[in-house]
C-alpha cells in the first residue's frame, strides 16, 4: 500500500512490508520503486522491514520540486528514515547510491550500513578515448546525453534496452510500458533530465567521510563505465580504509537487482545479517 511523506516542496511516495530491522530501497533516476520488485520480497522473507521509495519527481511522488540533486534525495531519505524510526541500511541504486553516500556521511546516527548498486557516486573527466574504444560504453553515453539534452523518454527507454544486456526479467516489456506511461505524466521527464544532468560532486565529496560499512555491487557489463569493476574499486578506495567492499554480478548490466535478483540477494543478505539492526 502506498504511503506518503509530506516535505517542504512536495511529497514522497513509499511502501513498507515486513518486520525486523529497517532496510530502505531507493531506485535510480528515471525509474520506479518497482525496480526492486524481485529483491524486496527476498529481504522481507529474510526477516527485514523493507521500505521502497519513489524518488522525488518519479513514480507516485510529486513533481515540481525546486531541485533534484543527490543531496536533495539524501535529505528525502533522512526524513523517511526518521519517519519510520531508524536506523536503517540504505540500498541505493545509481543516482540514489550517491545519495546514500551523503546520508552515511551527514547523518551517521540514522544508518548502520549502506549498499550502493551500480552507483553514480564519483565525478570524473569524460574519457573520450575510452568511449571511442568501447562500443557498449559509447552507446550508453550517447543515449544518456540524448536523454539529458532533449528530456526524451524515447531516448531514455532506448538507453534502458542497452543497460540490460543478455537476460531480461520476464516482465520487462510490461515494466517498460508502465515506466513509459509514468514518464509521460507532466513533470516526470523534467525531473529525470535534471537528475541526469546533475554531476555527482556532492556525493564524491562525502565518500571519504562515511562512518559505516559500505558494499558496492556492480553489474559486470554495466555500460555506464568502460570497466564497471574498476569503478567499484575506485569508489571503495575513496572511502575510509576498511569500510568498503565490492561485489561484481557476472553478466549483469546497470540493473543487476532486476536481472539477477537471486545473485544480488546472495551477496546482500550476509552483509545485512552482519550490519542491519533494529
Amino acid at each position: 500500500m502506498t504511503e506518503y511523506l509530506d516535505l517542504d516542496g512536495g511529497r514522497i511516495a513509499y511502501e513498507v512490508t515486513g518486520e525486523g530491522p529497517l532496510i530502505v530501497l531507493a531506485p535510480g533516476l528515471g525509474n520506479l520503486r518497482s525496480a526492486f520488485r524481485f529483491l524486496a520480497p527476498d529481504l522481507v522473507a529474510a526477516g527485514y522491514r523493507v521500505a521502497v521509495t519513489d524518488l522525488r519527481g518519479h513514480g507516485e511522488s510529486s513533481t515540481g520540486w525546486a531541485s533534484y540533486t543527490r543531496t536533495d534525495t539524501a535529505n528525502d531519505l533522512i526524513a523517511l528514515i526518521r519517519q519510520l524510526g531508524g536506523p536503517a541500511v540504505i540500498v541505493g541504486h545509481s543516482f540514489a547510491g550517491g545519495a546514500a553516500t551523503i546520508v552515511a556521511a551527514q547523518a551517521p546516527e540514522l544508518v548502520t550500513a549502506i549498499v550502493e548498486i551500480d552507483p553514480g557516486t564519483r565525478t570524473g573527466k569524460m574519457d573520450f578515448g575510452a568511449i571511442m574504444q568501447n562500443g557498449r560504453h559509447r552507446t550508453a553515453v550517447l543515449r544518456l546525453l540524448g536523454t539529458g539534452l532533449f528530456a526524451s523518454s524515447w531516448m531514455w527507454l532506448r538507453y534502458l534496452d542497452h543497460a540490460y544486456p543478455g537476460a531480461r526479467p520476464a516482465d520487462y516489456t510490461e515494466q517498460m510500458s508502465a515506466l513509459r506511461a509514468n514518464l509521460r505524466e507532466p513533470g516526470r521527464m523534467r525531473a529525470t533530465q535534471k537528475m541526469l544532468m546533475n554531476q555527482a560532486k556532492d556525493a564524491d565529496a562525502q565518500l571519504g567521510r562515511i562512518k559505516c560499512p559500505a558494499l558496492v555491487i556492480m553489474g559486470e557489463l554495466d555500460p555506464d563505465w568502460p570497466d564497471a569493476a574498476t569503478e567499484a574499486q575506485a569508489i571503495v578506495a575513496a572511502m575510509p580504509a576498511g569500510l568498503g567492499t565490492t561485489a561484481v554480478i557476472d553478466g549483469a548490466g546497470h540493473y543487476p537487482h532486476a536481472q539477477f535478483p537471486d545473485q544480488v540477494a546472495a551477496v546482500l543478505l550476509p552483509f545485512l545479517a552482519e550490519h542491519a539492526r533494529a
